[in-house]
């Protein structure tokens, strides 16, 4: 176990934001976290960072638990005259042996010396993703990753972090609204709705009764045509 909630609610003012949330987290999981507008997901995920105090319940973390955390929004000016490679090192004490290694390592180092404001939003997602992974997470959260792309680039984004997932020793808990994309990625999705309506494998999620009581069957039954594939090898994966 990396980390958990037990019972963990939270209300502010007279809404119920969180109800009695029992997640688990553990090594090799990639868990994505789905639900509607206001179902409470990024509030369970400040929780589980320590951002906020649960009114009720507990967040349990391992001893050896490493996170980084890529929030949504994380650069507020994109068009701030800097590089990808000075980006990446900013307020953070990484060598340039270290960026240059990991940018190699998932084929991004040609976006090193153009300026962030130069750069795509899937390749902008991926300079943030590799300078989260030069601190040697065990945990890996993600809160909206792909929010503000288009189709495409969100295919090629989730392409990567499905690499990253392969190739490196950690553990994903992302939060996302792109169902289409979820089901094709992730090994566990946790359906929200101020409580967890249902959790699982992605396939069988998608017959819950909550599930298609939220999404729709027709939704649902589209949703289930999809498969899943985590070989974890090690060499001679690749992303476009």
């Amino acid at each position: 176990m990396l980390i958990k909630s037990e019972n963990v609610s939270v209300v502010i003012g007279k809404k119920e934001i969180l109800k009695n949330i029992n997640l688990e987290v553990n090594f090799n999981d990639f868990v994505t976290i789905i639900g509607p507008n206001g179902a409470g997901k990024s509030m369970l995920l400040k929780c589980l960072l320590g951002f906020f105090k649960p009114d009720n319940g507990q967040i349990i973390k391992s001893p050896d638990l490493k996170v980084s955390y890529v929030p949504q929004d994380f650069i507020s000016d994109k068009f701030m005259p800097i590089t990808a490679y000075d980006f990446i090192k900013l307020n953070k004490e990484f060598n340039k042996k270290e960026i240059h290694d990991i940018s190699e390592e998932f084929k991004v180092d040609h976006l090193l010396d153009r300026q962030i404001s130069n750069l795509s939003g899937g390749e902008l997602q991926k300079i943030l993703l590799v300078r989260s992974l030069i601190e040697r997470p065990n945990l890996l959260v993600l809160d909206e990753p792909t929010q503000n792309l288009d189709v495409s680039a969100q295919m090629g984004f989730y392409r990567f972090l499905t690499q990253i997932f392969n190739q490196k020793d950690l553990s994903i808990l992302m939060v996302s609204h792109d169902l289409h994309m979820v089901m094709s990625s992730t090994k566990k999705v946790v359906c929200l709705s101020n409580h967890i309506c249902c959790s699982g494998e992605p396939l069988a999620i998608t017959k819950h009764p909550e599930f298609i009581s939220l999404f729709g069957h027709e939704f649902a039954n589209m949703m289930s045509v999809y498969k899943h594939d985590y070989s974890h090898q090690h060499e001679g994966d690749s992303f476009d």
